[in-house]
């Protein structure tokens, strides 16, 4: 709610406060375009991808274990005596402890390289909006709205500013 009260607030206030015979210049940027169109987050995204391929691999293979030491015990507990039972059924435990541990950091991990990448990807993002801000005179740019004219869109040429390696001052 806060997210879209704040930008309307301020277009309000300017709205207000502008002369009658002056023109307001509002531009829209759709942030979640950005991120599924810009190269800056394909490029991201395959690096996270590979940084942590090979712990995805190693918690694939540790699911794989406890799933075949439950199945091995389903199987052969009838037949085992009362201590060999109890001390698989200890080994597969700590291996589910081991594995869910293992699977919470590795989410916490990535979940916690994606919000750096992000960061970093609307930082080039805010430069590019503030330079079109900039050079354009816009009054107004908003990121997230209910509803933006494609007349004001300006996530086209934001992405293509992205692409093109545009710096925030214009230049390559």
């Amino acid at each position: 709610m806060n997210k879209i009260f704040v930008p309307l607030l301020a277009a309000v206030c300017l709205l207000a406060a502008a002369p009658a015979s002056a023109e307001l210049k509002i531009g829209f940027v759709n942030s979640q375009r950005i991120l599924n169109e810009a190269p800056q987050a394909a490029k991201a995204k395959k690096e996270i991808e590979k940084e942590f391929a090979k712990r995805d691999q190693d918690l694939q293979k540790l699911a794989k274990q406890l799933q075949t030491m439950q199945e091995n015990m389903q199987k052969n507990s009838v037949t085992m005596s009362d201590s060999e039972r109890l001390d698989k059924e200890r080994q597969l435990n700590e291996l589910n402890r081991d594995f869910q541990r293992k699977q919470r950091e590795f989410r916490e991990d990535l979940n916690l390289r994606q919000n750096e990448e992000m960061a970093a990807i609307f930082d080039k993002v805010n430069k590019v909006i503030k330079n079109i801000a900039v050079t354009e005179k816009y009054d107004l740019i908003l990121q997230e709205a209910v509803y933006a004219s494609p007349r004001i869109d300006l996530t086209d040429r934001v992405i293509k500013a992205l692409s093109d390696g545009t710096k925030s001052d214009g230049t390559k």
